[in-house]
């Protein structure tokens, strides 16, 4: 993820509420010089939730004004997934959605251009700018969190492939960064787990080193597969509640089937009522 990118895109005009939408995903996903965008349009499908078609017409719009550029492929469980750069120099070429600055008289009741800074009620002075201003400087990191997230790294990269690793300060950072972005350390660290898993089998060569690996994100396929898995399972789950609630509802004799965790997995689920689990027999 590049704040960079992102501030550039977020402060120009793409003529539509969707262009803007997907433009700022391909910027979350992008380095700071706009390159390395790695995600597939079903993935842009899924997390905008935008219609299939609508995300290929706009892809297909961004490539042919020169807002985006294809550099590449990298494989992926489908087949082959486009790799595109963000051209920075055409969206800084757009139209700025800041507000032209207007020059007004002074009016009789004039509005104050900033928060005040006098005593208040409670006697404490209010600060010279709001939280959100653009010079307004964030706390920096205490050492202690500091700590916590190189631990973090460090244990996501011990499960890579031992003989393999290099350049562990460059994999440390790129770990980092990509937990920033918000990728789960959890998911992070499985994705590792899974690549060192599926290569066992393979000649020293054939195992990518670990700097390499972090730099050109190929833990992204791996993320996105335990999303995808996740979201199967709970699409599962989600039936086979659905399936429970009919049984009770019908006072089915497979009631006699549904757990305890189960029967409170449905109320919490608000699929059934207290009643109707009395009803079924399964609760006095």
């Amino acid at each position: 993820m590049s704040w960079r990118v992102a501030n550039t895109c977020a402060e120009r005009k793409f003529g539509s509420a969707t262009r803007k939408q997907i433009i700022m995903f391909l910027a979350d996903k992008a380095s700071d010089d706009g390159s390395g965008i790695w995600c597939s349009k079903g993935t842009i499908q899924r997390h905008t939730e935008l219609g299939e078609t609508t995300v290929k017409r706009t892809v297909r719009e961004f490539l042919k004004e020169g807002i985006l550029v294809e550099t590449g492929a990298r494989t992926c469980k489908n087949g082959f997934t486009v790799v595109y750069r963000i051209d920075l120099a055409k969206v800084e070429a757009l139209e700025p959605t800041a507000e032209p600055e207007i020059e007004t008289g002074a009016t009789v009741d004039p509005v104050q251009t900033g928060p005040g800074t006098g005593a208040t009620v409670a006697g404490v002075p209010g600060p010279p700018r709001p939280p959100n201003h653009p010079k307004t400087i964030l706390k920096p990191p205490t050492r202690k969190r500091e700590a916590a997230a190189v631990e973090e790294a460090e244990k996501i990269l011990s499960a890579y492939p031992p003989d393999r690793l290099r350049g562990k300060a460059v994999c440390l950072a790129l770990i980092e960064e990509a937990v920033k972005e918000g990728i789960p350390p959890e998911d992070l660290r499985q994705a590792v787990r899974s690549y060192a898993t599926d290569s066992v089998g393979f000649t020293r060569s054939k195992v990518c080193f670990s700097d390499n690996w972090f730099q050109s994100r190929r833990w992204q396929a791996f993320v996105e597969k335990q999303a995808e898995d996740r979201e199967k399972t709970a699409k599962l789950e989600a039936d086979h509640h659905k399936r429970l609630a009919c049984w009770i509802s019908d006072r089915s004799p497979m009631c006699k089937h549904i757990t305890a965790k189960q029967i409170d997995g449905l109320l919490a689920s608000k699929l059934v009522t207290q009643a109707q689990i009395q009803a079924a027999g399964l609760r006095s």
